[in-house]
């Protein structure tokens, strides 16, 4: 039987990539989202991959919406931590909602979506746990000290639940893109993408969505089974660890 891989953020950006590219390898792939009921139904019809909605931030919540996906699908083998968002600002303007948000939903999620799977794994002698960082979490970002803040504590977690857990046959890796096209990137204007960013990459040009989701396939392979507490950086160039 096919291994169940669940993405957090599943139904858009590089989220729906990593899911569509874990479909197309064979995994029974649940998709999970937030908010946006539009996006993920329309996400489903098209993919027919399944999807389930809860907040990542609330440990409940996790809980009760892995233990949904097991009885649906089975035990959770491949786990993305994909999801995440920005409250952008200045710090010396930050607010603390501002700062709280981002830390809870990109790095206190790690923890809500980890502790429900990681005994399983344990016992099953088996799992591959992916999180998704950024390059920002790299170099630091001005104006993103909370993103930035909580995608370097993704890199941290990753590292420590890797040694926890090697032994048992689990691995865990962090990506951490660049510039991605994704809806949000492109919705920036033309003249900031080309003039302040697009110079900055080796590349030449902004990073596919797809790029990021080949390397969370192979991250959950067999091939990757030697891998385990890395970060790859996917970026273009832009910044070299």
């Amino acid at each position: 039987m096919s291994k169940v891989a669940l993405i957090t953020g599943g139904t858009r950006g590089i989220g729906r990539a990593i899911s569509e590219a874990f479909l197309q390898q064979g995994y029974r792939v649940a998709a999970v989202y937030a908010a946006n009921d539009e996006a993920a139904q329309a996400f489903h019809q098209e993919t027919g991959i399944p999807v389930y909605q809860w907040d990542v931030s609330d440990f409940n919540a996790c809980q009760q919406g892995i233990a949904q996906v097991e009885a649906d699908l089975g035990p959770v083998e491949i786990l993305v931590n994909n999801a995440g968002i920005t409250r952008d600002g200045m710090f010396h303007k930050m607010t603390f909602e501002q700062w709280q948000a981002v830390i809870n939903t990109n790095l206190s999620s790690l923890f809500n979506m980890c502790r429900p799977v990681i005994e399983g794994m344990r016992e099953r002698g088996f799992g591959r746990i992916i999180n998704i960082s950024s390059i920002n979490g790299q170099k630091g970002q001005a104006g993103q000290t909370n993103y930035s803040a909580a995608k370097a504590g993704e890199l941290g977690f990753t590292k420590a639940l890797a040694m926890e857990n090697a032994r048992k046959g689990i691995t865990v890796n962090a990506i951490c893109p660049g510039y991605i096209a994704t809806d949000m990137v492109n919705a920036m204007p033309a003249e900031i993408v080309n003039e302040k960013i697009v110079p900055h990459i080796l590349v030449g040009r902004l990073g596919q969505p797809e790029e990021i989701a080949r390397c969370a396939v192979f991250l959950a392979s067999a091939d990757a089974g030697y891998i385990t507490g890395s970060t790859l950086s996917v970026n273009g160039g832009q910044y070299m660890a």
